[in-house]
């Protein structure tokens, strides 16, 4: 590579000095999370790409220079460099979420093969310039992998089939959400004073240690640390309370409701875990599930984590087993406020449907939450957002409106997060209450910081990648809500449209029908008017004329107010105006604009 050179698109690529820095600034990040020879991969792969060496980045090479693989290595037979590969391109992309979304020099490592690409972040050079690839000849595919696709705006991540997503996000929703795919971990954070309600209600969850095979030592190891994984893992949620290990809990109405336990058994080099919830006011088994890795070709310490990272999210997350009505209608807790808890799972249950019958009485019921128990930040962040729910789903709740609803929503939120400044749900009430306040950059940094504590928090990652979607970074917001997708239950048909508006806004007007038509279509006017806008762009006017009839029946006040409420969700013109060249070219008259809300 030339110190400067332009790309075939006309535009500048950063010079070698400029990348060798970057580089240097990712390996010194506490946020990059890579062993030491996925380290050593990253920086072979880059130094060979920018000595001229890029041809010879092959799986073989990358063994024998950097996994000490004799001459004898078959790809096919031992996929550690494709596996490092993967984990190297999430550890780069958490990288970018959380501590270098300000960085000028994007580095990726596009699927299908191994040699970087480098360019320059939106913004940070030329107006024109986009991330390029280095290398002038086709990477190695590699054949287990999906082959990328097509993108019309730069892709600073790793790109996406968005069919197979679709179709992936289908079957996960029949088999169910126990299997999720790994995330990033944090530094699991203190419990502040506030963390913990002290009224009781919340789940309480004893970790007992981990069982192993009798007399081999190894397995007591794994055991142990597991054990301790788990523990960090579930401290993230501040919805529930975690009992240590051989801590003895006071009195029965002080006492866990749940018991998590777990058996490790290890034969040579592979490891199962079979895990089970116990609700302990009956004794039934409310949950299990098993995890099986191979250590040859995974480090211990990232397997331990990423088993934690599933369990705590299947079990914690807010649609998770600890919220299900059938775990936690038995468990009834002597003391503390119940009812206030129980205001708590109301909201998941209206929130995982969006019903407009329930949202008046869920409000009323967190208003007395909060009244009774001031000090609780998460009642405080949910009573945020269902304030919040009378601005962005209007149409669709037709419920009687609070006085002055955002105003009140953003207040909640700053109530939650002074109590609690680590509660990533109070973090996301302030984040969505920031974006419709057009305070933007107040939402994204809300949003990064409720990321960076608990990325396991799957409603978290996903709202967060929604709003950086809204706000014109489609490619990263778009990666989130795909995840969010694929692991999260609830709520239902939401992250769809989501995904819908990213495969519109690449061209992909086929992927985006398929989303829109996953979405939540029963209740939600705006979901309705994203596929108008799809079904316009695809020239099917009839379907069209079908959509519009049903939007001026259930929602007449939403098609005089559409530019307003186009502009309240994306936050750049240019999305905006092609979303309403959808809306135009289904047959709907759009106002002349006279400057629009949000646009940057």
């Amino acid at each position: 590579m030339q110190s400067s050179r332009a790309s075939r698109d006309g535009a500048a690529n950063p010079t070698v000095n400029e990348i060798r820095d970057q580089i240097e600034r990712i390996l010194s990040s506490g946020e990059f999370h890579a062993p030491d020879r996925g380290r050593r991969f990253l920086e072979f792969i880059v130094e060979e790409t920018l000595s001229g060496r890029a041809d010879y980045l092959k799986a073989y090479t990358i063994a024998q220079e950097v996994f000490a693989r004799d001459t004898s290595f078959d790809a096919q037979n031992d996929p550690v460099v494709r596996i490092e590969a993967g984990r190297i391109r999430r550890a780069l992309e958490r990288y970018y979420l959380v501590a270098g979304h300000a960085d000028s020099i994007v580095v990726t490592i596009p699927k299908g093969g191994y040699v970087p690409s480098f360019g320059y972040a939106e913004g940070a050079c030329d107006p024109t310039a986009q991330v390029v690839s280095a290398p002038s000849t086709l990477p190695e595919r590699d054949p287990t992998e999906p082959a990328p696709a097509p993108m019309r705006f730069p892709t600073r991540y790793r790109r996406w089939m968005w069919y197979a997503i679709a179709v992936s996000a289908a079957i996960v929703g029949v088999i169910g959400f126990l299997h999720v795919p790994r995330l990033s971990l944090t530094a699991s954070p203190a419990l502040s004073s506030s963390a913990v309600s002290s009224d009781g209600t919340q789940p309480r969850i004893m970790v007992e240690p981990f069982q192993n095979v009798p007399g081999k030592a190894a397995s007591a190891d794994i055991a142990q640390g597991l054990t301790d994984e788990v523990v960090g893992q579930l401290t993230k949620f501040r919805e529930i309370v975690v009992i240590a290990p051989r801590t003895q809990p006071g009195s029965q109405a002080e006492g866990p409701w749940f018991a998590l336990q777990g058996s490790v058994r290890l034969e040579a080099d592979k490891m199962r875990l079979i895990a089970r919830l116990i609700r302990l006011g009956d004794g039934a088994v409310i949950w299990a599930d098993d995890y099986d890795a191979d250590l040859r070709e995974r480090n211990l310490l990232e397997v331990e984590t990423d088993v934690a990272q599933r369990i705590a999210t299947t079990i914690a997350q807010p649609y998770g087993i600890a919220f299900q009505p059938y775990v936690s209608k038995v468990v009834k807790p002597d003391s503390g406020d119940w009812e206030a808890y129980s205001c708590a799972l109301s909201y998941y249950a209206y929130r995982a449907e969006l019903d407009p019958r329930m949202h008046t009485a869920v409000r009323d019921c967190l208003t007395e939450a909060v009244r009774r128990l001031p000090t609780n930040s998460t009642y405080w962040a949910l009573l945020s957002l269902i304030y919040l729910d009378e601005v962005r789903f209007q149409y669709q709740l037709r419920a009687q409106s609070s006085p002055r609803p955002l105003e009140l929503a953003a207040d909640a939120a700053k109530r939650a997060v002074d109590l609690d400044p680590r509660n990533a749900r109070a973090l996301q009430a302030l984040m969505l209450a920031s974006f419709f306040s057009n305070d933007v950059d107040a939402a994204l940094r809300a949003g990064a910081a409720a990321y960076a504590i608990n990325p396991n928090d799957t409603e978290v990652a996903g709202e967060y990648g929604f709003r950086l979607a809204m706000f014109g970074r489609w490619d990263t917001g778009c990666e989130l809500i795909s995840g969010a997708i694929s692991r999260n239950p609830g709520p239902r048909g939401y992250y769809e449209v989501g995904m819908a508006l990213c495969a519109y806004m690449r061209g992909d007007n086929q992927a985006a029908e398929l989303w829109a038509r996953m979405a939540d279509l029963k209740y939600n006017p705006m979901h309705h008017l994203v596929l108008l806008a799809i079904l316009g762009a695809s020239g099917k006017l009839d379907e069209a004329r079908s959509e519009q009839d049903w939007l001026r029946m259930n929602a007449p006040v939403l098609m005089e107010n559409i530019r307003k409420e186009v502009a309240l969700r994306l936050h750049r013109a240019q999305d905006q105006e092609r979303f309403l060249d959808g809306l135009r070219a289904s047959g709907v008259a759009i106002p002349p604009g006279d400057g629009m809300i949000g646009s940057q």
